[in-house]
């Protein structure tokens, strides 16, 4: 998860409008699965839920990557009950690591849930690129090193020589060479302030290799077009509620029953690294009708969130390290958190917390 802003994300330039055999190492079981272009079908599917971009780990000496802390944490959130693990996102630190790193991180997570009992848990994993063909290169190294979809920011680096049409070339030339499927992110904060209208997600949608978007615009009303809109229209066979055909997720904690409301499939979200149980506890409360309950739920959530607003992947991992004793500091340049700040970040996770370890 990362920050949003409070208020409906501006349209901008966006409001109007490979054919090889690619093939995915599953590293648990030793198999290869062949896909030709069109064919989605994965064995964990996308399913309504809580999913969590985790966190990477580093020695706090050395910045390698810590495999025990990756581990540990994945395996923590599968026992809380988390729908899909995600990696390598803005939470990861996709930013700070190579090509090697990144496939070291994924394959370590799905080595962790294989090894847990939890081989049901798909791991989504962050693909995002300047081009096209690196692009396509990270989903590929994604599904060798066991990822099932890839999350995908739209280019950013020239935002301002993009029209809708390129944006949606991009996609579909992805989405059309890329061994896995594809969920759209849609974060004007990490891209340059480019915000995909839902007019463009709704085109990318009908492509079979799409199957899903992250919106961490904090836009409902966007989030509400596009469930509205796919929940009425199956393209690809199959839109029951327990398995849609086009997952909508909202992208944060802090709106969940608003995003649940507005009819998303649930979240992708960063806070529930700090309290997995409670994130779900509001989602589950809602679905169950118990409305009073998920919105007290949901206030201590989002009091619990503006914390990791605010201090993004930094008071996260400081939150961690200070109520769970494990987090470590983020990958250089990212600054070390001080003693004040540390202290300040606990505090505003401590209402969070203490609900938390309330929860079954």
């Amino acid at each position: 998860m990362a920050p949003h802003v409070d208020v409906p994300s501006p349209t901008g330039d966006f409001a109007n409008n490979g054919n090889e055999l690619n093939f995915r190492r599953d590293l648990s079981s030793g198999s290869d699965e062949v896909r030709t272009e069109g064919d989605i079908n994965t064995s964990r599917p996308l399913i309504p839920g809580v999913y969590v971009p985790t966190l990477c780990f580093f020695d706090p000496e050395t910045e390698e990557i810590d495999i025990d802390s990756i581990t540990r944490h994945t395996v923590r959130l599968a026992r809380a009950g988390v729908t899909g693990i995600a990696t390598q996102g803005s939470n990861g630190e996709a930013v700070h690591l190579t090509h090697s790193e990144r496939q070291l991180v994924t394959a370590t997570t799905r080595s962790a849930l294989d090894h847990a009992g939890f081989s049901h848990i798909p791991v989504i994993v962050g693909c995002g690129a300047q081009s096209v063909r690196e692009t396509v290169e990270f989903c590929r190294e994604a599904g060798e090193a066991g990822g099932d979809y890839a999350l995908v920011l739209p280019p950013s680096y020239y935002a301002t020589l993009f029209s809708s049409e390129s944006i949606i070339r991009y996609f579909t030339e992805v989405a059309d060479a890329s061994p896995i499927p594809i969920i759209i992110y849609n974060y004007p904060g990490g891209a340059n302030g480019i915000d995909l209208s839902s007019d463009v997600i709704l085109s990318l949608a009908q492509h079979p290799g799409i199957v899903g978007v992250k919106l961490t615009c904090g836009n409902t009303g966007k989030l509400n077009r596009i469930a509205s809109a796919v929940r009425n229209t199956s393209t690809k066979g199959n839109n029951a509620l327990d398995k849609p055909d086009f997952l909508v997720l909202a992208g944060s904690a802090d709106f969940t029953i608003q995003s649940l409301i507005a009819g998303s499939h649930g979240i992708l979200a960063g806070l529930a690294n700090i309290a997995p149980k409670a994130c779900i506890n509001t989602f589950e409360l809602y679905k169950e009708g118990k409305i009073p309950e998920a919105q007290k739920m949901q206030e201590i959530v989002s009091r619990g969130d503006w914390a990791a607003i605010r201090g993004g992947v930094i008071s996260v991992k400081s939150g961690l390290q200070s109520w769970m004793g494990y987090g470590g500091f983020a990958r250089s340049p990212l600054p070390r958190p001080t003693g004040e700040q540390s202290k300040a970040w606990k505090e505003g996770y401590r209402e969070l917390i203490a609900l938390e370890k309330t929860l079954l």
